[in-house]
């Protein structure tokens, strides 16, 4: 059906790379690019296609992205490279007329901060182009935001509130590492918390509120509220939400771990000088922490991903809960990564799925809860993140 650039080879990449390979029939020609070359032949040796193509590209340089573009013709590109270069690689695809869908929204790299307004920015031109863009098409932000508009489509005439639940149970035998990478995922929880309630965000400190959640086949987990950027747009596309808020379990040897990074400074995202060299104290400890990529191969346990809603229906309230739980053993077995970085690309596969077959095209700037949630359900089932659901169960809120 069409030719798919991925743009970006760490763990989320190589799942996509692995969905997208199996699927040749939709994606007619693909290649990988990154930085880093090797990584890109490494995913294609480790998928076993040689007519899978590799290139290298700084995702930071416009005319290096458009000299790309230009020579592969791709109809999609699938951004999964860092958060940063969301809009160097929007501002391709207009000025060589691609087609765009991206995993997570733009942060700039001098503020820790994630929000949507640099990319809906861009919503007059990709319409007057003719071009898609469908933003945030992860789990978190993608299937919980579709998850969502399925509710409401098929559920509720109207839903009041709204909890996403995100649990990691599992273990991956290290003292200290994070699901993925290191600098983004620090960036993200050591945020002020920030959720929605009464037609205004209502910020917290950092980890302030929290509760024990017990999860499907997995049990409790003290969660914690935390500010996570498809809130933004779901307040916004459903607006009789009276509130919004999303818990994300974190282990007690983590939270440790997380202090002391924020107290010693190495949580810090400004430039300083070490020996005559300028470094960022983040980048820099990334650099030292395990690889996600690399956590798969002793990774168990499992993930559990949902949304616990209520509203009402036929003028009486309901509740509903719809998850996915995703086996870190299962995606090594599949992919070689583990399910975090799993749940991520499965779901990137699916949107441009979506895309090439006309059902998630029309010009403009979209999430994914503005997009027809039916053939992307069917799609999860069928391409390895299964959902469960539950009606009129006790949402513990």
């Amino acid at each position: 059906m069409g030719k798919v650039l991925i743009i970006g080879a760490g763990g989320v990449g190589t799942v996509v790379a692995h969905k997208i390979a199996q699927l040749p029939e939709v994606f007619t020609e693909v290649m990988i690019a990154s930085r880093t070359i090797e990584k890109c032949d490494a995913i294609v040796k480790a998928i076993g296609r040689k007519d899978i193509k590799t290139a290298k590209v700084d995702a930071d340089n416009v005319p290096e992205l458009v000299q790309l573009f230009n020579s592969f013709r791709p109809d999609l590109v699938v951004n999964v490279a860092l958060p940063y270069q969301d809009l160097t690689i929007m501002e391709a695809c207009l000025q060589t007329g691609t087609h765009y869908l991206d995993t997570a929204n733009y942060e700039p790299k001098d503020e820790a901060k994630f929000e949507y307004s640099w990319q809906w920015a861009l919503q007059d031109r990709f319409e007057k182009a003719g071009l898609t863009a469908i933003l945030g098409c992860g789990f978190d932000p993608g299937v919980t935001n579709v998850y969502t508009a399925y509710a409401a489509k098929h559920h509720f005439d109207e839903i009041h509130y709204l909890d996403i639940v995100d649990a990691n149970a599992g273990n991956h035998g290290k003292a200290f590492a994070t699901n993925f990478n290191p600098e983004i995922n620090i960036r993200e929880v050591t945020q002020k918390g920030k959720y929605w309630e009464n037609g205004k965000w209502v910020v917290t400190e950092p980890h302030e509120i929290h509760q024990p959640l017990n999860y499907p086949e997995i049990g409790p987990k003290e969660s914690y509220v935390i500010y996570h950027e498809e809130l933004e747009s779901l307040v916004k596309n459903f607006p009789t939400l009276k509130r919004a808020r999303f818990w994300m379990t974190f282990g007690q040897e983590y939270l440790t771990h997380l202090r002391v990074i924020q107290n010693i400074g190495m949580a810090r995202i400004d430039t300083i000088m070490y020996k005559g060299v300028e470094i960022v104290p983040i980048q820099f400890l990334k650099e030292v922490l395990p690889n996600p990529g690399d956590l798969g191969e002793n990774y168990t346990g499992w993930t559990s991903i949902g949304c616990r809603i209520k509203g009402i229906k036929d003028g009486k309230e309901k509740t509903y809960y719809v998850y996915n739980n995703c086996s870190h053993e299962a995606a090594y077995k599949e992919t070689g990564t583990q399910a975090v970085s799993y749940t991520t690309g499965v779901p990137a596969m699916i949107g441009a799925k979506m895309f090439m077959e006309g059902k998630w095209k029309k010009p403009g700037v979209w999430n994914v809860e503005q997009l027809d949630p039916d053939p992307f359900m069917k799609d999860l089932n069928q391409y390895g993140l299964p959902w469960v659901e539950l009606h009129d169960v006790d949402l513990e809120f």
